[in-house]
């Protein structure tokens, strides 16, 4: 399973509160803070909600 890497890179103030909610969210706490999250249909949803404020990369799984 893929997952993805996702860098807050836009402020969100001035932008509505359910956005700022949606990085909280996500687990992004300050610019440029970067987590990695599960690629699944709920954080593919969450990312594109505030696609204008993050950047993503696919990170796929290494085998041990």
């Amino acid at each position: 399973m893929s997952r993805l890497r996702v860098t807050y890179v836009k402020s969100a103030i001035g932008y509505r509160a359910r956005q700022k909610e949606t990085i909280r969210s996500l687990g992004l706490r300050r610019l440029h803070h970067t987590v990695v999250v599960a690629d699944t249909p709920v954080n593919r949803g969450m990312v594109d909600a505030v696609r204008h404020l993050v950047s993503v990369e696919t990170v796929e799984e290494q085998a041990e």
